[in-house]
């Protein structure tokens, strides 16, 4: 019986390069979990009113009001400046998380990876 070759690129050195690229990876992306716990971004409503700082994992840090801001007649505007603010943070949170896996992607599109 004739031996079989296998298609390019699924010979075993390759596939060996292929799981220590997947392995090295992953590491890449643990870190990257690791680091997202510490690094923040900061988002901001009503020119400055309201700072928003966030985790890159989204957890809000902190919420700052300008005291000047605060009017007991109009609280709704408030409410919105403070929505507005933590959606943004949410937003850089979001577009950080996607630059660093990008970088460790190579821009290639992986569901579920974070």
């Amino acid at each position: 019986m004739a031996k079989r070759k296998m298609p390019a690129g699924m010979g075993g050195g390759n596939m060996n390069n292929m799981m220590k690229q997947v392995q090295k990876m992953q590491q890449d992306m643990a870190k990257l979990q690791e680091e997202l716990e510490e690094r923040e971004v900061e988002a901001t409503a009503g020119g400055g009113a309201v700072k928003v700082v966030a985790t890159g994992k989204k957890n809000i840090l902190s919420i700052k009001i300008d005291p000047e801001v605060i009017d007991e007649d109009d609280i709704e505007m408030l409410e919105d400046l403070v929505l507005a603010a933590v959606n943004e943070a949410i937003v850089k949170a979001e577009e950080m998380v996607n630059s660093e896996m990008g970088k460790i992607t190579g821009g290639m599109n992986i569901p579920g990876l974070m």
